[in-house]
């Protein structure tokens, strides 16, 4: 049983819920690989809560999604996944520097909306941005245009008027050109640039990391306005 596994039978186990490790993370497999289907060809999101529900009930333990204590239970799981969030270099003098000029928003695909804020409000840059968008909380996720709509209604702002910068080709590049916006690619650990051009993606700018969209910002609105 690898850490992760193990990290969410004890959660399961703290909240009171008595059952077999084996057997719950054989039923909590089938019901992840069940809703990762429909998370990415239809690209709904199923919170994680839906999916530890759907394998307790299958051991006898009725319960719900909404029930609290898998919300304690997740709370628990993430822990020390939320630990490891870092900002990238540069990140947040971008931030501060375009709060004072632009509306912030952040779209993030995650199945627990709760680990984004905490991880938003821990690295102090959740003071920035005036609109979060999280998969698990809006219902669809990237590059599905009602995520990205609905970031722009709760922005106020047209497609046109907006930069988009991301990290990923289908979820983030992919997404935001359908709408009209202009996009910038920033390369990341997850996400190369020779696997954008594997994915036949054309961003309208790609920089090389924050730093340098830092530097070349100013250029990149000037040149959406236009």
């Amino acid at each position: 049983m690898d850490d992760s596994k193990a990290t969410l039978c004890k959660a399961v186990a703290r909240v009171g819920f008595n059952v077999d490790s084996e057997r719950f993370l054989e039923a909590y497999s089938e019901a992840h690989e069940k809703y990762r289907k429909i998370r990415y060809e239809k690209l709904v999101e199923v919170t994680n809560a839906v999916w530890i529900s759907e394998a307790l009930n299958s051991l006898g333990c009725k319960t719900a999604p909404t029930d609290r204590r898998i919300g304690v239970a997740l709370n628990l799981f993430f822990e020390d996944y939320l630990s490891t969030f870092e900002l990238r270099p540069c990140a947040a003098k971008l931030l501060d520097r375009l709060s004072t000029e632009y509306r912030l928003g952040l779209i993030s695909n995650f199945t627990y909306a709760p680990v984004i804020y905490s991880a938003l409000r821990r690295l102090n840059v959740n003071r920035f941005l005036n609109v979060v968008s999280v998969s698990e909380a809006v219902g669809w996720r990237k590059p599905h245009r009602r995520i990205f709509e609905e970031t722009l209604k709760r922005l106020g702002a047209k497609p046109k008027e907006t930069v988009y910068v991301g990290d990923s080709p289908l979820e983030d590049i992919k997404g935001a050109k359908a709408l009209g916006m202009t996009t910038v690619f920033v390369p990341s650990q997850f996400y190369s640039l020779e696997f954008m051009h594997e994915c036949r993606q054309k961003p309208d700018f790609i920089v090389k990391d924050i730093c340098a969209l830092c530097v070349k910002f100013s250029e990149i609105v000037q040149c959406g306005d236009g």
